[in-house]
């Protein structure tokens, strides 16, 4: 398999374009600010509940090896690593590595950030713990041959973490129409509607990848709170799922 073979190079230019924005909460990347929270409160309860650690101890994750794809600039590697987890972070935006290092130098977090691809990292046979693979898997060319090159990443009894963005037409309603072209929070043309990915075509990509799909939940935004939740019945826009490699 070719090391960049599920890279859409379109894509990756239109992240290259934010990078520096990542660590204002007000610029382009607002949306994922609001989310983190949300995203974070699945991610912590789905690795403690799988590897049995216990949240309230100050580095519940230490001895994990993570990963996490489409890194950007460390939103997330962050705080799995205050939690003492060993984070790769890992993009294939150049420009977001320096802000990501950058960034979290100056929290004294140790993060090896790498400009590099799920298919480069499998070849050159790294493994980890925990793949986490948020909102990526809409913008990569070839979603199966991505989720493989991730499957391999895991080790035996790892788990993946991947969340995306369902396709009908709330979805096309709220992250097109309302984010990009009314609030403004993204540039236009940031998602591609038809690369959207349905819960249940996404559970068939996992399982086709040789992951074993255990748990989805939507994460809802409430425009009265401007809060986002976790919903065990809503998945219409945004939604996350657990896989393990048995």
């Amino acid at each position: 398999m070719s090391a960049a073979s599920t890279i859409d190079p379109a894509e990756v230019a239109k992240f290259q374009a934010m990078a520096e924005e990542w660590w204002d909460p007000k610029g382009k990347f607002r949306p994922l600010h609001l989310m983190n929270p949300c995203r974070l409160d699945y991610i912590t309860s789905q690795i403690a509940g799988e590897f049995g650690r216990d949240l309230t101890a100050p580095r519940a994750f230490d001895g994990l090896r993570l990963l996490d794809i489409g890194c950007g600039g460390g939103l997330l590697s962050e705080p799995m690593a205050r939690l003492g987890a060993d984070v790769t972070g890992a993009d294939a935006a150049e420009r977001n590595i320096p802000v990501a290092r950058v960034h979290a130098e100056t929290q004294g977090l140790r993060i090896d950030y790498r400009h590099t691809t799920a298919e480069a990292l499998a070849a050159e046979g790294e493994r980890y713990d925990v793949v986490l693979n948020m909102e990526v898997v809409e913008h990569v060319a070839d979603p199966l041959a991505y989720l493989t090159a991730c499957q391999q990443l895991l080790k035996p009894g790892g788990l993946m973490i991947c969340s995306t963005m369902n396709r009908n037409t709330k979805s096309f309603a709220m992250a097109i129409i309302g984010a990009e072209w009314i609030m403004r929070w993204l540039p236009k043309g940031t998602h591609d509607w038809a690369k959207f990915i349905t819960p249940d075509e996404l559970y068939d990509l996992i399982g086709r990848a040789g992951l074993d799909p255990v748990d989805r939940k939507g994460m809802v935004f409430n425009p009265v709170s401007w809060r986002w939740s976790l919903s065990s019945r809503d998945l219409t826009v945004n939604y996350v799922t657990a896989s393990v490699k048995r």
